[in-house]
């Protein structure tokens, strides 16, 4: 079994930056893509970023130039740099891992983003 656990969310003003951490531990058999995603209340869940093994990012529209995504393979670690952030990013971020044919999903961190 793997588990997931992130961190790193709270509450900050438009404009700020926060920095999300995402560990996966446990019987991990070979991680490869791990990535956020963001649900806000009242919509599905979406797409931010992801990364792969190799460091190749993806990211949603609306977040490029502002959110940055990077891992420590070492520590099957994920960060997201979040910077300019504004009201509509508010969210509970939740860490996606993919681990050989498993995916695995954290409990979620909150991010509000005040005006």
């Amino acid at each position: 079994q793997v588990q997931v656990v992130e961190s790193g969310g709270g509450l900050v003003q438009a404009g700020g930056s926060l920095r999300l951490s995402c560990a996966a531990s446990g019987s991990t058999f070979s991680i490869n893509g791990m990535g956020w995603y963001r649900q806000a209340p009242g919509k599905q869940r979406e797409f931010v970023a992801t990364i792969s093994v190799i460091g190749s990012a993806n990211y949603e529209d609306s977040v490029k130039g502002r959110f940055t995504i990077s891992r420590d393979n070492a520590k099957n670690t994920v960060y997201l740099q979040m910077n300019s952030l504004k009201p509509e990013d508010t969210a509970v971020y939740y860490c996606k891992v993919v681990d050989g044919p498993y995916i695995y999903w954290g409990q979620g961190t909150q991010v509000t983003v005040s005006a």
